[in-house]
């Protein structure tokens, strides 16, 4: 019986180990007056990701770096897992990023739609994500949500 108790545990521990090592750590780069960005940092932590938060006044360099165009930017730049997220991103194209691992650069939900994770309002139309390249080519349409 101690056997049985002492595996059980164990196994438990092995399993709070693992699933801590699935927590994604997020580095989301934002404007230090906007209140937004702090809106989709809490949506990225209700939806397991740790994020680190980084005020800047250099943001549209931070995403141009990133291989964002600057038409294509959004409200703050996220870093995670390897890939740039611009914008007000829907959590679930994230993940979808995070497990397909496209050969790209990251992707971006331009500008800062109403009703997108972390903004005000209703939703009034699709997001449209845009996925971005490394090459510095034009950047194509990664989901609509």
């Amino acid at each position: 019986m101690l056997r049985i108790l002492a595996l059980t545990a164990l196994m438990v521990a092995g399993l709070s180990f693992a699933q801590a090592d699935e927590t994604l750590k997020a580095t989301l780069y934002k404007n230090p007056q906007c209140g937004c960005c702090e809106g989709y940092a809490d949506y990225l932590r209700k939806n397991g990701f740790e994020v680190e938060v980084k005020p800047t006044n250099d943001l549209a360099s931070i995403s141009s770096k990133a291989g964002v165009p600057a038409t294509f930017q959004g409200c703050h730049t996220t870093f995670v897992d390897g890939y740039v997220v611009d914008g007000h991103v829907p959590v679930k194209t994230v993940k979808k990023l995070l497990s397909d691992r496209p050969d790209i650069a990251g992707i971006s939900l331009p500008g800062m739609p109403a009703g997108s994770p972390g903004m005000v309002g209703g939703k009034t139309e699709p997001f449209t994500i845009y996925g971005v390249t490394k090459d510095g080519k034009a950047p194509a349409v990664y989901s609509i949500e």
